[in-house]
């Protein structure tokens, strides 16, 4: 359990569900209060229109869409984000290249860095 963590609201935005499901698993082991999870851009835009979130892990890759309009809509919103993606050299769009990156496969414990300095 993460003290920095523990109550917070957190979206996945990620179409893989194995990795859904892992990511959702480590939150939900470090405290975290809920886990919404969406796989499309309409989806996460969405929610982010609609609901509060203290934080967001972001797939740059969503089915084939690239979720830079769920970034968008995630600065206009205030809520901070880390990127994750299977790329090996991520394109970041001008306005979001000082944003983490957690390349796929990740660890726990490099999910629960991420998120610890986004949040801290």
């Amino acid at each position: 359990m993460s003290e920095l963590l523990s109550g917070r609201r957190i979206l996945v935005v990620e179409d893989e569900m194995l990795i859904l499901m892992m990511v959702e698993g480590i939150l939900e082991d470090l405290g975290c209060r809920s886990v919404t999870s969406a796989a499309t851009v309409k989806k996460a835009v969405s929610l982010i229109e609609s609901e509060f979130f203290d934080a967001a892990t972001l797939d740059m890759n969503l089915g084939g869409d690239d979720s830079s309009s769920v970034a968008d809509a995630l600065s206009k919103s205030g809520v901070p984000f880390i990127f994750c993606t299977g790329n090996d050299r991520p394109d970041m769009r001008e306005g979001f290249r000082d944003h983490i990156v957690l390349n796929k496969p990740f660890r726990d414990a490099d999910l629960t860095t991420a998120l610890t300095q986004l949040l801290s």
